[in-house]
């Protein structure tokens, strides 16, 4: 049987993961939750959670189904997390199929396998990305605007969607597919994300850091007008809880996707959010070095969606711009301080 609370989350020692994992942990609508929590460097249990923890090659078969066999059992849920980022897949092709594709077919496959054996569809709940759209796009995407992507990870996260609509339509796995905006900020080191300096203008000066922005070559460069879907984490980790509650029958008959609420910034009004919480001194270490590959990635990206659907299905969307997630971010890195 499958575990009743039991969840495995794929790139569970990633950012989102991690916060995902914790929240998990503490969420009173997830009483009793076991995690079983995995990723290419064995990732950290949240304190005091009751969790296994696997260092896997998710490109293994026989290391992925192994994740279904844990002493929790066959899980009711999986959190599809892992994958190789933008820029990383854009310059390193087959790498990039071989995680963002191959290896999600085969956990998608291994919940198949294991979800008929024990008699139940099991929740695969699949972050996607804004990436999947690209070429000519209307001014507000909305569910019916049709994906084109122009890079590797975009392509990628389509592929994956495809099959996960399509598992779902068979009845072998509950899929949710959760096409995200870009996350800012985000805590830790840089990724190979074309939009990591999205996150890394805000994040490295206010712990006093230098950081480069590939957009522009200047503070006062033009090309900082450069519109941005983007979403908190705190926001997003909500929205993968709430992604699980759904009744199935509430989503579109025909399709499993949904782009999680978000809303428009520019990089200039990230400069301007961190210039009004933490001065002209914290913008003063924004180096501006123009990089022609992010830049045509990062602009092949849409802007501006319809949230209209999303909030229908009661996710939850950022309110009042960049400005209190820079200063919430600003408050997260005192208290670590302290």
């Amino acid at each position: 049987m499958a575990g009743n609370n039991t969840i495995l989350i794929t790139g569970a020692g990633g950012f989102l993961g991690s916060l995902l994992a914790r929240a998990l942990h503490t969420d009173p609508q997830t009483p009793d939750v076991r995690l079983v929590l995995v990723d290419i460097i064995e990732p950290k249990a949240p304190a005091d959670s009751t969790a296994v923890t696997i260092k896997a090659d998710l490109t293994d078969p026989a290391q992925v189904d192994a994740l279904f066999q844990t002493e929790y059992g066959i899980p009711d849920t999986v959190y599809c997390l892992h994958g190789i980022m933008s820029r990383g897949s854009e310059d390193n092709f087959d790498f990039g199929v071989k995680v963002n594709v191959d290896s999600v077919r085969t956990v998608l496959d291994a919940a198949r396998k294991h979800g008929e054996k024990a008699g139940q569809r099991i929740k695969f709940i699949f972050t996607s990305s804004l990436a999947v759209y690209g070429g000519p796009l209307p001014d507000v995407i909305k569910p019916d605007t049709i994906a084109t992507p122009q890079g590797a990870y975009g392509m990628g996260k389509l592929v994956d969607e495809i099959f996960i609509n399509e598992y779902t339509r068979r009845g072998f796995v509950d899929g949710r597919i959760l096409r995200l905006p870009t996350i800012a900020v985000r805590a830790g080191a840089p990724t190979a994300a074309a939009s990591s300096f999205i996150s890394g203008i805000i994040r490295e000066p206010l712990q006093g850091l230098p950081s480069t922005c590939p957009i522009g070559t200047s503070a006062d460069s033009p090309e900082l007008d450069l519109a941005l879907w983007v979403a908190s984490p705190e926001t997003t980790v909500a929205n993968f809880l709430h992604a699980r509650r759904i009744p199935a029958n509430k989503f579109f008959p025909h399709t499993r996707v949904v782009c999680l609420p978000g809303f428009t910034t520019t990089v200039r009004e990230e400069v301007a959010a961190l210039e009004a919480v933490a001065g002209p001194e914290a913008v003063a270490l924004i180096s501006f070095e123009d990089d022609e590959t992010n830049k045509r990635v990062v602009s092949s990206w849409p802007a501006r969606f319809d949230n209209a659907y999303a909030l229908a299905l009661g996710f939850q969307v950022d309110e009042g711009g960049m400005v209190p997630i820079v200063r919430r971010f600003q408050a997260q890195l005192r208290a670590e301080e302290m």
